[in-house]
């Protein structure tokens, strides 16, 4: 039997509390819709500044601060240029954890989705009792 050389992949079961506080923090960078949307427009090629903010309809301060937030929890690089700063994503990994999220949301919907439609198809069957004008349950006549 060989043991493996790569190094073990970290895990948060068992992290002391400084350790989760950058978990936090990582996530929380993600917790706002415009740096999702950042994200995202940075998927496809690096950006200015002024591009992103014109894209996501926010000032350039706005977009700087956001960045500012991706760039600290190493989610996206800045390089300067001239005058301008170009940023792009500094870790891929980042999109396989937003898929996965965005794929556990559609899932969860989808279910609902199929409940709510039982739900519907249950109480509008002709023999399903229903709430009559004075509030008492009323059976409804074929």
């Amino acid at each position: 039997m060989t043991v493996s050389t790569l190094p073990a992949c970290a895990r948060m079961e068992g992290l002391p509390t400084e350790a989760l506080e950058q978990v936090a923090a990582y996530f929380q960078a993600l917790s706002e819709p415009t740096r999702l949307q950042i994200l995202n427009l940075l998927r496809q090629r690096e950006r200015s500044v002024g591009e992103l903010a014109q894209l996501c309809g926010y000032t350039s301060a706005n977009i700087s601060r956001h960045l500012a937030s991706l760039t600290a929890n190493g989610l996206v690089a800045r390089e300067s240029r001239g005058t301008s700063a170009y940023y792009r994503i500094a870790d891929e990994s980042i999109y396989a954890l937003c898929d996965l999220v965005c794929d556990r949301i559609a899932h969860r919907l989808q279910s609902k989705s199929q409940e709510r439609e039982l739900f519907l198809r249950a109480t509008s069957r002709p023999d399903a009792p229903s709430r009559g004008a004075d509030s008492r349950m009323v059976r409804r006549k074929a």
